[in-house]
């Protein structure tokens, strides 16, 4: 396939290589970007093997818990000064009770939800755009329910930039329950634990690291060794129970969680706007076009 500049662009910023050889990895791999990753990291030419989609929509991400359950949201709007709006705040809290009241199955389905007034989400969302002035959007949410054996733990960064909603089963410890929420809001693990890491997944990894080993020039006898204890740090990066605990250095995460007397199976982070491109905007042709216009 033709490899065009911003599919080259595209591996550049998830990769961190230089713009020759994402071209390269591209042609080997006939355009695939997840391959030429892979191809890069092999010949360690990746500098960012493991970077996050980039974050460019604003708005924030919003917790609401009552009694056993609990919803975790993201609301969308375009610039980061909306999001600290008053009248933004409110709607994000207004949509929160009503998706927790009514726990609809998808996004489409919670915008047709109704408030005590008969408003369906939608429109007021539409009249909130109206006011402040800019778009806004619904993005996701996720509704958790326990038991009153178990203790929900929530944790909302820098004003809720960073959302995570977590259930510590089998404990009530709601402030250890806090604790792993906010390691996981540092961390970002992908997975709770190791058994949830697909074969595919694990195969691909230890391909990459095979490679990865024989390049470095490393004798064929010892290669497999060696991949197994990588694959070992690549669970710790991306396994929660398998991670260092942010808040104890010598503890695992299973450890703290067991002394807790719980056990944690599921977890939400929300991020604001991961995964959105952002608009780039060319702030000085901008001008020109303004002068050239006057």
């Amino acid at each position: 396939m033709a490899i065009t500049a911003q599919l080259v662009k595209e591996l550049r910023e998830k990769t961190g290589a230089g713009m020759m050889d994402c071209k390269k990895a591209l042609v080997q791999t006939d355009g695939d970007i997840d391959a030429a990753v892979d191809f890069l990291r092999e010949k360690g030419l990746s500098s960012a093997a493991k970077k996050a989609d980039r974050i460019a929509a604003e708005g924030t991400t919003y917790i609401l818990a009552e009694g056993n359950e609990a919803v975790i949201l993201e609301v969308n709007a375009e610039t980061d000064f909306v999001a600290k709006n008053e009248k933004f705040q409110v709607l994000v809290s207004e949509l929160a009770q009503q998706i927790l009241a009514a726990k609809p199955e998808s996004v489409e389905a919670a915008l047709e939800l109704s408030n005590a007034e008969g408003v369906k989400i939608a429109d007021q969302i539409s009249t909130a755009v109206a006011t402040i002035g800019e778009k806004i959007t619904l993005r996701r949410f996720e509704v958790k329910t326990k038991t009153d054996a178990d203790a929900f733990g929530s944790y909302l960064h820098m004003g809720g930039r960073i959302g995570v909603l977590v259930v510590l089963e089998g404990s009530t410890d709601e402030s250890a329950a806090k604790d792993v929420a906010m390691h996981i809001a540092a961390i970002n693990p992908q997975y709770v634990s190791r058994d949830e890491v697909s074969e595919e997944v694990v195969d691909r990894e230890r391909k990459v690291l095979t490679e990865q080993a024989l390049n470095e020039g490393k004798p064929e006898n010892i290669v497999a060794k060696m991949v197994e204890g990588r694959l070992g740090k690549f669970f710790e990066d991306i396994c929660l129970l398998d991670q260092t605990f942010v808040k104890n250095s010598d503890q695992k995460v299973r450890d703290f969680v067991k002394a807790a007397g719980g056990n944690i199976t599921s977890f939400v982070r929300f991020a604001v706007g991961e995964g959105i491109e952002k608009r780039e905007d060319n702030f000085a042709e901008e001008v020109m076009n303004q002068v050239k216009g006057n």
